[in-house]
């Protein structure tokens, strides 16, 4: 453990953060790392508690949370940083962009601020690449196994990086021209900045992986070839099925999936040319998101960056409390009200919203909606809603963007022509091993459990790495 008074002695303290009028004038992080004496403080926090439930409940890669901590207050951050390898190949992504279900289920949240692992982790990756400490580990000899792997978000980096060293060659198709993913694409620059990706993706690289880009599995090349070719393929193409929204009007100019606004943004800051017909630009309009994730709350950033004139958020949940309810006890994570940095940048959230029609003459200008009246949760949690009399009104939207979350994995020619098998939801079935009904073919991450956490996309990846491995050596 770290410090036995630690927890006593010092207070939580978070990473500071640019001001706002300063950070919304580009698309850098908006989060600055803590003086490393001030992070060794914090990793003193970490109790003596029995159970880390950190490690035990929280986290989905199962991060030996208060080992590295106690590395860091002993100023051991080279031994903190191969305990935090050991189980997260790439700390520096979900140390930006994790939620952090480890602090919730951390044992001193229970009457006090968590220790913040999150930032302490960050801390451990982020001098481990300053200090020359991340090398490429080779594998020491080569197997001749060769694995396909689809998709280069989080699950498919892990699952290429674990197996290329165990000696398979491993080639990674990617469809659009970087790989990254969701990484890429889908996680605006101001909270991960891209050359954080590449930085990792040539350690990779020189281990051995193959990137392929602007490759479509499925349609560029075949199954046949793909069975023809490889040992082994894995599916961590993610769930990039957009959830639609049907109502009227819905077929009105101005109104775009979540995804198609911060790719295109993300791409612009990449450097790419963007003709004006295509360009999704919020600047000077009134902006209307519909959702109230992650993915609404970066389309709120990305819109306050493009100089919106204002920003609205609705949500058809009703709004969350600000504490934990009887029924949400700790360690399970809070349902409670959260307020990203992209709300404190400027924007107007609305709960228990419905959408009931976009208007407009050939351009969305209006969103109708009415206020709803949820009903107390039955005996198995559910609730309902009712449609309060007589409480419609009208938004002002001249751009309106859907951010309602992903049905499952594209349905392409892929999953057809293979015949894997799908669940209820959608996602592609899986064993215990990661692999489909078809032998050699696996899956994981988000293709397989449906649109979820970084975190657990690449802990999945890591599983499907080891069924894949084991896989081979029995063929």
């Amino acid at each position: 453990m770290a410090k036995t008074t630690g927890f006593i002695e010092y207070t939580r303290e978070d990473m500071s953060k640019r001001p706002v009028q300063q950070r919304l004038q580009d698309f850098r992080e908006y989060e600055m790392l803590l003086p490393l004496d001030k992070a060794m403080k914090q990793a003193a926090r970490c109790m003596d508690c029995g159970v880390p439930s950190c490690h035990a409940y929280g986290c989905p890669t199962k991060n030996r949370i208060p080992d590295w901590n106690d590395m860091v207050y002993q100023n051991q951050w080279r031994r903190a940083l191969d305990i935090l390898h050991s189980t997260d190949n790439f700390p520096e992504f979900t140390g930006r962009v994790c939620p952090a279900p480890c602090e919730a289920a951390c044992t001193l949240g229970i009457n006090q601020p968590a220790v913040s692992i999150r930032q302490i982790e960050l801390q451990i990756i982020e001098r481990g690449w300053r200090e020359g400490w991340v090398l490429p580990q080779p594998a020491p000899f080569k197997t001749r196994k060769r694995v396909a792997v689809i998709g280069s978000g989080p699950a498919g980096l892990a699952v290429s990086q674990q197996l290329a060293r165990k000696g398979h060659n491993v080639i990674l198709f990617e469809k659009a021209d970087r790989i990254g993913g969701l990484l890429r694409y889908g996680i605006p620059d101001f909270k991960l900045e891209k050359q954080i990706i590449d930085r990792r993706l040539e350690q990779l690289r020189q281990e051995g992986v193959v990137f392929e880009v602007g490759v479509e599995a499925g349609v560029d090349i075949s199954v046949r070839y793909l069975t023809r070719s490889f040992d082994a393929v894995v599916i961590t193409a993610g769930s990039t099925v957009p959830r639609d929204l049907e109502a009227p009007g819905r077929n009105l100019k101005g109104i775009h999936y979540a995804m198609e606004f911060l790719t295109q943004q993300n791409r612009i800051n990449a450097g790419d040319f963007i003709p004006s017909g295509q360009h999704i630009s919020a600047k000077d309009k009134h902006v209307l998101v519909i959702g109230g994730g992650d993915t609404g709350s970066d389309c709120v950033g990305t819109s306050n960056r493009q100089k919106a004139r204002q920003v609205t958020q609705i949500e058809i949940l009703p709004k969350p409390p600000l504490e934990r309810t009887a029924d949400n006890p700790w360690p399970e994570w809070p349902q409670t009200l959260r307020t990203s940095s992209s709300h404190e940048e400027g924007c107007e959230r609305r709960w228990s919203i419905l959408t009931k029609e976009f208007i407009g003459r050939g351009h969305v200008n209006k969103v109708k909606a009415v206020r709803l009246e949820w009903s107390k949760p039955d005996d198995k949690g559910r609730r309902s809603f009712k449609e309060i009399p007589d409480s419609d009104f009208e938004i002002q939207a001249d751009l309106v963007l859907l951010a309602a979350g992903f049905v499952h994995v594209d349905h392409g020619p892929l999953v057809k022509d293979y015949n894997i098998k799908c669940d209820e939801r959608g996602n592609i079935g899986i064993d215990r091993n990661c692999m489909t009904n078809v032998p050699g073919v696996f899956a994981a991450g988000d293709a397989a459990m449906g649109a979820s956490l970084v975190v657990r996309a690449l802990h999945q990846g890591r599983l499907a790495a080891e069924g894949v491995d084991r896989f081979l050596n029995n063929i």
